[in-house]
């Protein structure tokens, strides 16, 4: 399988979020037998010679290189510019560990879209830069700044570089749907999912 995976694509996994209004740590919620952490890492180990388990604290099964947060406060774009820092690839699959449903189809079309500072997948909800490709180098001192002037949106960050939002249609996954896409934040969102 080695020979397989993309190497100039490096994958990261965010691990570090908060879980405010799921209560607990999302990275050890199980989905079908499995810890999302577990589950998400096996996705990207499967797709990319390099897997990183950024923040937080993965499940011990969960594949990958552990990467620790930088400093800063916890938020999406500490994650990214940890990711981004310890990447050896130039362009990085970043995807968060709330978004037990995706797809390695997914994944595979978005590395493919001509390249981009930001490839950013959008549905009816809007962007998701949690299930994204970066341009490490151009990202992570746009990324680096933001984060030390306080301004943690990642909204903000697609905003001041090159980035493409792509709807899934023309990813050609339409039929995916928008599930491949949910983030599960709230208990209310897991009882969704787990009535699925």
């Amino acid at each position: 399988m080695e020979g397989s995976r993309l190497a100039n694509v490096s994958g990261a996994l965010l691990l570090g979020g908060p879980s405010t209004r799921m209560g607990r740590d999302k990275a050890h919620l199980d989905w079908q037998g499995e810890a999302w952490s577990t589950r998400a890492a096996r996705l990207l180990d499967t797709l990319f010679e390099e897997t990183l388990l950024v923040g937080g604290e993965p499940e011990q099964a969960a594949p990958g290189r552990r990467v620790q947060d930088p400093p800063g406060p916890r938020c999406a774009l500490r994650g990214l510019v940890g990711a981004l820092e310890a990447a050896t690839a130039e362009r990085v699959l970043v995807v968060a560990t709330d978004l037990p449903l995706l797809s390695a189809d997914l994944l595979l079309a978005l590395t493919a879209w001509p390249e981009a500072d930001a490839v950013v997948p959008t549905d009816a909800k809007g962007d998701h830069p949690l299930s994204a490709i970066y341009r490490r180098e151009v990202c992570l001192a746009v990324a680096r700044a933001h984060l030390a002037d306080g301004r943690l949106a990642l909204s903000a960050l697609l905003a001041e570089v090159d980035s493409d939002r792509v709807p899934l249609a023309a990813l050609g996954l339409a039929d995916l749907g928008a599930a491949t896409l949910a983030n599960i934040n709230s208990p209310e969102d897991l009882a969704r999912l787990e009535g699925c």
